[in-house]
């Protein structure tokens, strides 16, 4: 995802790189955080700032909003707690390696819960915000929700078996954490065979790495909402 964003020198628009410079830091970062936050007024962008902890500092309306959530029980929470357990562990370490300084930014698919137990994807997008002394002061996350116009974009459910009984199996697995090994050892497949079918699996759903296959079985509702182990519709398996 690209993220619009005025420059810290005030000369225009400019886009977000998916790295940002390392000099990307002088001005106080209250400033930096502040800056962003006109750029998603009205604009359906959810936005959070997240301090070290990743722990949501504040938010504006449209993440309220999209997460059906009220400012009280979202301050002071950790932001992976609104994620779906499929997309937690992955979004959280990409997080922690803004914290760590170890990147400036990412963009990933993510697939977040409200508390009435539905679900929404969308594009997350996490940008590194710095202190005067050079330390990450703060992470900025914007999320960009599915469209109506995506969602009604799913093909029709008689159109809609594209894996095999096999594929789903590795699909659950993937979903729920499984190596390839523990697959394959379960499935009596070698772990090339597992590999094959989810290499596979990424052509089908248009994909390129798990956590975005995952996500994207979700969005299609592949996969099971609320149910754990992961579980594919039997109406997707041929």
């Amino acid at each position: 995802m690209t993220v619009m964003a005025r420059d810290i020198a005030g000369e225009g628009i400019g886009r977000v790189p998916a790295e940002l410079p390392k000099r990307w830091s002088p001005a106080p970062l209250s400033r930096q955080v502040d800056l962003y936050k006109p750029l998603f007024e009205r604009s359906g962008m959810c936005m959070a700032n997240l301090d070290p902890e990743l722990r949501v500092r504040d938010a504006n309306a449209d993440f309220f909003r999209q997460f059906g959530r009220r400012s009280a029980t979202v301050h002071g929470r950790r932001f992976q707690d609104f994620l779906h357990p499929s997309v937690e562990s992955n979004l959280r370490r990409q997080l922690s390696r803004l914290v760590d300084g170890q990147r400036t930014s990412f963009g990933d698919r993510m697939v977040a819960m409200r508390p009435d137990g539905t679900v929404f994807t969308g594009e997350l997008t996490g940008i590194a915000a710095h202190a005067p002394d050079g330390r990450v002061g703060a992470v900025v996350v914007v999320v960009r929700p599915e469209t109506d116009d995506q969602r009604d974009a799913r093909p029709p459910v008689d159109q809609a078996k594209i894996l095999t009984d096999l594929d789903a199996r590795i699909l659950e697995g993937v979903a729920a954490g499984v190596s390839a090994v523990e697959m394959a050892s379960r499935l009596y497949l070698s772990r090339q065979g597992v590999e094959y079918h989810v290499s596979t699996m990424f052509r089908k759903l248009g994909v390129s790495n798990r956590p975005a296959l995952v996500s994207k079985a979700y969005s299609m509702g592949i996969l099971s909402v609320g149910c754990w182990p992961p579980r594919v519709l039997p109406e997707y398996v041929k």
